[in-house]
């Protein structure tokens, strides 16, 4: 190389580090950060507190019920033990996977019917159900509760979140805000 070439090169290039150290290193960190404290609900998980004022769960995370017939179930997980958000994954078992096919068997003979109470999500972690889900869990949750069927069913209708803009995406019922709602009644 040309040494009248390789210094201009080189301080072009210096500069060219330079700034996009700061914007990148400094100015884009600055600006998300500053954007989180706009939208502060977002940036700190969407968490959820109870009527006490505890933090019970985030919008964004689904978790177990523990299966207590009280409360409305989540769809299965294949994250860790179950919601474990360390563990994040599906179970990545194909339509024919003898595992999958006996965890379907399992769930269906316990009574689950709509199709996302008989697979987990891809991500282990999906904090909805769909409204079919919970239209049939109302007659278990109504019964162990001692409420009338009608009343359950109208607070599902009422906690029921429409398509994202529209037209994205399925209807869809948070189990945690649903829950919540319910033991409010």
């Amino acid at each position: 190389m040309n040494p009248r070439h390789f210094w201009p090169q080189l301080r072009v290039a210096t500069r060219a580090l330079l700034v996009a150290t700061v914007a990148l290193g400094i100015g884009y960190p600055a600006l998300i950060t500053g954007v989180g404290a706009l939208l502060p609900d977002a940036a700190h998980g969407s968490l959820v507190t109870g009527a006490d004022g505890t933090v019970v769960g985030s919008r964004l995370i689904g978790q177990s019920f523990d299966d207590d017939p009280r409360y409305f179930q989540s769809r299965p997980s294949a994250a860790g033990d179950g919601y474990d958000v360390a563990a994040s994954g599906g179970s990545n078992l194909g339509p024919e996977n003898p595992d999958l096919a006996a965890a379907v068997a399992e769930r269906r003979a316990a009574g689950a019917t709509a199709p996302d109470a008989l697979t987990a999500s891809g991500s282990g972690l999906d904090p909805d159900i769909s409204p079919e889900n919970a239209r049939s869990q109302v007659d278990r949750v109504a019964e162990a509760r001692g409420l009338p069927r009608e009343e359950v069913a109208a607070l599902v209708e009422a906690t029921i979140a429409g398509r994202q803009l529209g037209y994205l995406g399925e209807p869809t019922v948070n189990v945690l805000t649903l829950n919540l709602a319910l033991d409010q009644q």
